[in-house]
């Protein structure tokens, strides 16, 4: 399973300096699709990517420990001259981006499920939106959910960090026949406890790297990606500079920087990560 890489550089010299970068984060190897869609769009734009796997999984926190976590990062990639931060993660955006943007000196983009646009396409007026715990538990998601649908329509929320982990630990790279079974399984789960969904929001940014796995399990489903509005959002900050994209990542003694730079060679990428100082 590879991508496309769009014709810009990637740097690993950290003293390189980049112009007016935009900085993208979540806790890992999700965000880097967002790279990809940012590099594609505006190929002279500098890119600071940072992959903050210490502080995977975001599914498991507590707002307040998810505030902390974001804030964290923003602020860093803040102090390293970005001058807008791509939140690239539907958890944190749905539950602490208000507080977030209150609370650090850059402007920050989020990714939200696209709720309104799943339910248009849908025949059934039935969808489901995959994400991780915190976010499709959070009183949060329940009143953004409300707010973009009508009486009638059913949206279901739907814990998917199962499938995320699938992604963060690489078996839909190195696994591919368990990473099958397991997105079958749940698929076919969801669809006999919910028979009228057609339409599924990949509503973390890992899960779009499974969609191979999703259409194999349902052709007939409809899977959306949330990724599309942060392109528009980002214009305003976008500018011209080399090309370049560095990566910057943390690591757990689980969560390795060697392990992540052979996830981004199997995805195609020359890009490789150096830890964050």
């Amino acid at each position: 399973m590879g991508v496309k890489c769009a014709l810009s550089s990637f740097v690993s010299d950290r003293t390189m300096e980049l112009h007016r970068p935009i900085g993208i984060f979540d806790a890992g190897i999700g965000s880097y699709a967002i790279v990809e869609r940012v590099r594609a769009r505006f190929p002279k734009q500098d890119i600071l990517y940072f992959a903050d796997r210490a502080s995977f999984p975001y599914g498991a926190k507590t707002p307040d420990e998810l505030l902390a976590s974001v804030q964290q990062a923003t602020r860093y990639l803040h102090d390293q001259g970005c001058v807008a931060v791509v939140l690239a993660s539907n958890a944190p955006s749905i539950v602490v981006l208000g507080l977030l943007k209150a609370s650090v000196p850059v402007p920050v983009v989020g990714i939200f499920p696209p709720v309104r646009d799943a339910l248009q396409r849908s025949t059934t007026r039935g969808i489901a939106v995959l994400g991780v715990r915190s976010m499709v538990v959070s009183d949060a998601m329940q009143t953004y959910a409300r707010q973009h649908s009508e009486a009638g329509d059913q949206v279901v929320l739907v814990n998917a960090s199962a499938l995320v982990d699938l992604v963060e630990s690489f078996a839909f790279i190195n696994e591919p026949e368990r990473t099958q079974k397991e997105v079958s399984g749940f698929i076919a789960e969801l669809r006999q406890t919910h028979p009228g969904t057609d339409v599924i929001t990949m509503s973390s940014t890992h899960l779009p790297w499974l969609k191979p796995y999703f259409t194999t399990a349902a052709p007939d489903l409809v899977f959306l990606d949330p990724a599309d509005t942060v392109l528009e959002q980002i214009l305003p900050y976008t500018s011209e500079g080399a090309g370049h994209t560095r990566c910057l990542a943390t690591e757990t003694p689980e969560l390795t920087l060697t392990a992540f730079n052979q996830a981004l060679q199997a995805l195609g990428t020359p890009l490789r990560a150096t830890l964050k100082g």
